[in-house]
């Protein structure tokens, strides 16, 4: 799964995914720069001091920096064909917005830069349609989704993103081959001077994010990035003196996961203690098959616990004496903090 980082130049775009990363990326420029970060969970910490296992392992989440897009003299964004061929290739986007003054001492613009992409995706899903919709009106058939593309160009034609559209299941199944832009998942990232890093995000920018279907959060990436080299015992005191509870990092990872519509399930024990990612709504037998092939295809039960059942009671013996742990068969679907043992035979 992944999630990509695009916005206009100059925004701190490599910058913010430096902080976040760990890594010392140089600017995209024409190329991608790729990084996988672990997604902090306090359930698996709690797990990991029960069991002490040898190996703690957490969900990750991959992300990639894409070279930016262009901006022309009327501060549109320019979205060339490798630009978008780029984008498509993401799982979700994550929009780096300046919220500094630039270079010039030019204030920053952030909802009128957004309303700018937005509008750019939105085209660049238009220009698809058209081009899918001229050839199936010389062709037989697909009837269901010559009428679905032509009910979704009078949206895209007034600007609105297709992620706001309220989509059923079945249409996004049937429309998840073109890749849309403006269907992808986003989460706008503002990026902000130290100085305005415990501030909330600006009211403008919210209404606009809200009315492309996306969430939105502020960080500072230099601050971030300071952050990221303290020692982890100075990291609390540093953010308290900044009325921070918690790193913007922390948020930000956890809103990239939710935006890919990811759960964790857990497995414990001496060996190991994880966290393993699977799309919401996914089932055990399929969850199984995460773990290994083998025991999706002998797959048997899976014993079930749920993490709050598991840290109040304080051990598995107790959860089954109290009747919390449960069998569940191949088409239980996994909750996001369910502790799982799979049993299967092979």
């Amino acid at each position: 799964m992944k999630v990509g980082l695009t916005g206009f130049p100059g925004a701190g775009k490599t910058t913010v995914f430096n902080a976040l990363t760990g890594l010392h990326a140089e600017r995209a420029g024409s190329g991608l720069n790729l990084g996988v970060i672990k997604v902090p969970d306090a359930r698996v910490d709690a797990l990991a001091r029960i069991y002490e296992p040898r190996k703690t392992t957490y969900a990750e989440v991959s992300f990639v920096d894409f070279p930016p897009a262009r901006s022309a003299p009327e501060r549109r964004t320019v979205l060339d064909a490798v630009t978008v061929g780029q984008l498509r290739d993401a799982d979700a986007l994550v929009e780096v917005v300046r919220g500094f003054p630039d270079l010039a001492g030019a204030p920053p613009t952030p909802a009128a830069d957004l309303e700018s992409f937005a509008a750019e995706l939105v085209l660049a899903d238009l220009a698809v349609i058209e081009k899918r919709l001229e050839r199936l009106r010389k062709e037989k058939g697909h009837e269901r989704e010559r009428a679905l593309l032509e009910r979704l160009v009078p949206s895209l034609e007034t600007g609105t993103p297709l992620r706001t559209l309220g989509l059923a299941p079945e249409e996004r199944t049937l429309l998840a081959g073109f890749a849309f832009l403006s269907l992808r998942p986003l989460l706008v990232v503002l990026n902000v001077p130290e100085t305005a890093a415990a501030a909330p995000l600006p009211g403008e920018v919210a209404a606009r994010a809200r009315a492309e279907g996306a969430e939105a959060m502020a960080l500072s990436a230099r601050l971030e990035a300071e952050i990221a080299e303290l020692e982890p015992a100075d990291r609390d005191a540093f953010l308290a003196d900044l009325s921070l509870n918690e790193s913007a990092r922390a948020r930000f990872i956890r809103a990239s996961y939710a935006l890919l519509d990811l759960v964790s399930f857990l497995t414990v024990g001496e060996d190991e203690c994880r966290a393993w990612p699977i799309r919401r709504g996914t089932t055990a037998v399929k969850a199984a098959g995460k773990v290994h092939s083998d025991i999706e295809r002998g797959f048997i039960r899976a014993e079930v616990i749920a993490y709050e059942d598991f840290v109040r009671l304080g051990s598995e013996a107790r959860c089954r004496e109290a009747g919390k742990l449960r069998l569940e068969g191949k088409d239980y679907v996994v909750q996001d903090g369910d502790i799982i043992h799979f049993r299967f035979a092979v």
